[in-house]
Order: structure tokens, then sequence, then C-alpha cells
């Protein structure tokens, strides 16, 4: 690992994404905004702390389900609030800090590691914008980071200079311990700054060098506007990642993959389809507007128009349009149109007719349907849970199925025998 400690600043509220959730847990392709970061701070660093105030509990909670080794460090935003007083507490083990702000979620491991490189007491990234407004401008010379001025404080020269403030720095260890201490809270805010750090550095003669780095990985997200253009930019990775392995697209502009998901083999995604959570997709098809959330798809076809709920596990299967599948095993089946299965076992050779229905739940409870080999399940017939149906079954169309299991076979047939009123149509409408 790089001899470099990472720390991820978490603690803002985020007002201005109008939300009760923590900002840096709106999610981007399936998982929060920090996870991202997260992720990506590993790839380069061993040691890496984030820090937390606003919901730290929840921030916690939900960071540790994915790193659940990863330090948090409690902010003491009352008495110490900013970006300086964020790193009052940190004890970095590395003998540089790279400092990152928690709605970054774009941040690369690769847009990283200039940091790395750079040879300095104090590293400062820069954007160089054509329209600069609304940022503090960074005066170099000769290569060197001179001062940082706000927009507000800036005069008609330095209002024109289009190099600003990243807001990501990289500090000598000692650089930290020398000046955190040292920092005040006058200004109109009464925050603490690192940016402060920057002109004291400078008075003492110390080395701030500028670090160029491109406005798409270091695009911060504050608002819900900026959030769904960071989701865009997320997403064409993914699938370019994707495409790039093997995986074919139809007009993957319209698709959505989140970050969890894994293909294998050789796969099709037709347009409009949506993949969630930690699914996995195996030599198989995922046809126009099909919506496959955290499941297993192996050897199979899916859709058009299908829905694979949480928790099923398709294997060398047709689905068709129309079919929603939920918390079910099926392995060799075809399901072609308009059915609902729902926490099922469906075993090979088996044919799910148009319309049939697992009534899997009483109201309280839900109940599980198992069905064997070799069985043809018959159009619009409901198989009432609990219920077993056992290898080379037939059920007869338009049949309901209530007892616990029907024997090897059997068929199955629940029909009223069919009555012919005459005279009826013209009675109820009173027509002669």
């Amino acid at each position: 690992m790089n001899n470099i400690s990472i720390v991820i600043l978490a603690a803002g509220k985020g007002s201005r994404m109008k939300s009760n959730k923590a900002k840096v847990l709106h999610n981007i392709s399936g998982k929060p905004m920090l996870y991202h970061i997260v992720k990506e701070s590993l790839k380069v660093s061993d040691d890496v702390s984030i820090v937390v105030a606003h919901q730290k509990d929840a921030v916690e909670q939900e960071i540790k389900k994915y790193f659940p080794d990863i330090n948090f460090i409690e902010q003491d935003d009352v008495n110490f609030p900013g970006t300086g007083g964020a790193m009052r507490n940190i004890t970095a083990k590395n003998s540089h800090v790279l400092v990152l702000n928690g709605d970054m979620p774009l941040i690369t491991a690769e847009s990283l590691q200039g940091f790395l490189d750079a040879r300095a007491d104090i590293v400062l990234s820069i954007f160089d914008l054509e329209d600069p407004s609304g940022y503090g401008r960074v005066k170099i010379e000769n290569g060197e980071v001179s001062y940082i001025v706000e927009q507000k404080d800036a005069n008609g020269y330095e209002i024109a200079i289009t190099q600003v403030n990243a807001g990501i720095y990289s500090f000598k260890k000692e650089v930290l311990d020398t000046y955190i201490p040292r920092l005040e809270n006058n200004n109109a805010q009464s925050e603490y700054y690192l940016t402060d750090i920057i002109k004291m550095a400078k008075e003492d003669g110390l080395v701030i060098k500028p670090l160029l780095v491109d406005e798409e990985h270091f695009k911060g997200v504050n608002s819900k506007l900026d959030l769904a253009s960071a989701e865009i930019i997320m997403q064409e990775r993914i699938k370019n990642k994707w495409m790039t392995e093997g995986v074919s697209m139809n007009l993957p502009h319209t698709i959505y993959i989140e970050e969890g998901v894994q293909f294998f083999g050789e796969c099709l995604v037709e347009n409009n389809c949506r993949i969630t959570g930690e699914s996995l997709i195996k030599n198989s098809i995922i046809k126009s507007s099909s919506v496959i959330e955290d499941s297993v798809v192996i050897d199979s076809d899916v859709g058009p128009l299908a829905h694979l709920r949480p928790a099923s596990h398709i294997e060398g299967t047709h689905i068709g349009n129309f079919v929603e599948v939920k918390k079910s095993t099926l392995k060799g089946v075809k399901a072609g149109h308009l059915s609902y299965i729902g926490d099922s076992e469906v075993d090979e050779g088996t044919n799910i007719g148009a319309g049939v229905i697992t009534c899997n739940y009483d109201g309280i409870k839900k109940h599980k349907t198992k069905i064997g080999k070799n069985v043809f399940v018959g159009s619009d017939s409901q198989l009432v849970a609990p219920v077993e149906i056992e290898d080379d079954v037939m059920i007869a169309a338009g049949t309901t199925v209530t007892s616990g299991k029907v024997p090897s076979g059997s068929l199955a047939i629940s029909r009223t025998k069919i009555r012919f009123i005459e005279g009826f149509f013209q009675k109820f409408f009173g027509k002669k």
C-alpha cells in the first residue's frame, strides 16, 4: 500500500439536498455515495478514516454493512465546526494525509494517483474552469500555490483567475500536526477552515503545489440535480466496464445496472432493462423492459416485460412477458406469459401456463409451493399454498388446487359443469 492515510469528511448536513437523509447516504447506482469513495480509497491506502457528525449512527450503520472494519471519528461540530475542526482528532499512521470529501462519489483510485506522486508539503487540487463563478480562486506563481481568495473577497484581477479550489488536499502529517492547533474561527461562519492552513504554511515558507484534476472525477454532489448528473456518469462507467468485458447491450443509455451486479459468460441486455442489487447474470438474455432485483439468472432468457423480484434463482429457464417471479427457484422451466410465481420451487421439464398464480399469501403468512418435474400447469390455474405437486402431474386449465399434495401421475381438475340458461340475455337487458 502507498504511504498515505485517507480521511473522508462526511459530517455535513447537506441542506441543499432538501432531505431528511444524510447527504452521504443518498444512493448512486444502488450504493450510498460514501460507499463509492471508501471503496476506491481502500485501493490506495490501508488507513482510511471517516469523520462523522450529522446522523452519525445512521452513516456508520450503513457503511459498516459493506466495510465492517472501517474507522469512524466523531467530529465535535459544536465546539469545532468546519473542515479544520473535522481534522482535530485525526491520528494518521502514514507520513502523508489525503483529505477527501464525502460528497464526491465519482472519485477513482486512478484519479487519486496524482496526490500519491506529488512531492510537496501540501498538495492542493484545482480545477481550471471556463466559468469559475462561485469558487475560491487559486493564485499560482512559479508552479506553486501563492494563496486562495474567496470570490466575495477577490479584486478585479483575481476575479479573472480561472484556477479554482477543488477542495481536495494532501498534507505531510507534520504539517497537520503543526497547523491544526493554530486554526482560528474568526470568520462569518465561526468555523475552522482547512484552507487557512495554506496561508500560514505559505508564510512559513512551505512548498504548496497545485494539482490539476478533472471535474468529472472530483464533482461534488450538493443537490438532487447534482445527484442525477453523477448517476449518469456512474452508469456510463458501469455499463462501459461490462461491455468491455463482453456483455452485449442494446441502446445502453436506456439500461440501468447497479454497482453490485455481476455478469459472466455470453450475456445480452436489451433496451430499457433495470438490473439491481447483487444480481448475477450468466450466459443469459435479458429482454427489453425487464426488471431484475437481487436475483440469479443462469443459462436462461427473461422477458420482455418480466419482473424477477429479490431472491429468485432462474436456471435453464424461459421466463416470458408479464411473468413475475418472487423468492423462487426455477430450474429447467417454461413460464411463457402472464403468471405470478412466488415462494416456490419448480423443477425441470415443468410448464407454467398463462394466468397461473401461486397463491402464497393468506393475509397473515407467506406459504410455499413446490412443483416437481415434468408438471403441466394449465392456463388460469391457482395453486393455493402450502401445496406440493409431485412429478409427472397435469393440472387442468382453470383448476384451483387447494389440497396439500397432488400425487405423481395424476390429473388435477376442479371445474363446475357448464350450464346454459336460455333467454337470459334478453331477460337481463330487457330486450325482446
